[in-house]
């Protein structure tokens, strides 16, 4: 199987890379990459904490749409945790 690839304005190759996982053990629910997302990939979700936290109810991101990532990566760079994980698709 090829990769899927585009090409930017300037005419370079461009492998788009979609996400596939997102860490919530180390997502800090900040946000941003629901912020970034073009499309509706993300959504916030509250957590109940681990007993030995002191907070009431705690936040995360969590992958609302997978199928809908584009594959731009914004996500990806703006996460101050690198909590995304990416992989090209397959043709």
């Amino acid at each position: 199987m090829s990769q899927i690839t585009g090409t930017t304005r300037g005419g370079s190759e461009w492998i788009p890379t979609f996400i596939t996982a997102l860490d919530e053990e180390t997502c800090i629910g900040c946000g941003r990459c629901f912020k970034v997302c073009p499309r509706n990939v993300f959504d916030l979700e509250e957590r109940e904490p681990d007993d030995d936290d002191d907070e009431d109810v705690i936040s995360v991101m969590v992958i609302a749409d997978a199928n809908d990532c584009i594959g731009c990566g914004s996500c990806a760079r703006v996460c101050p945790k690198n909590c995304h994980t990416h992989e090209p698709m397959d043709a």
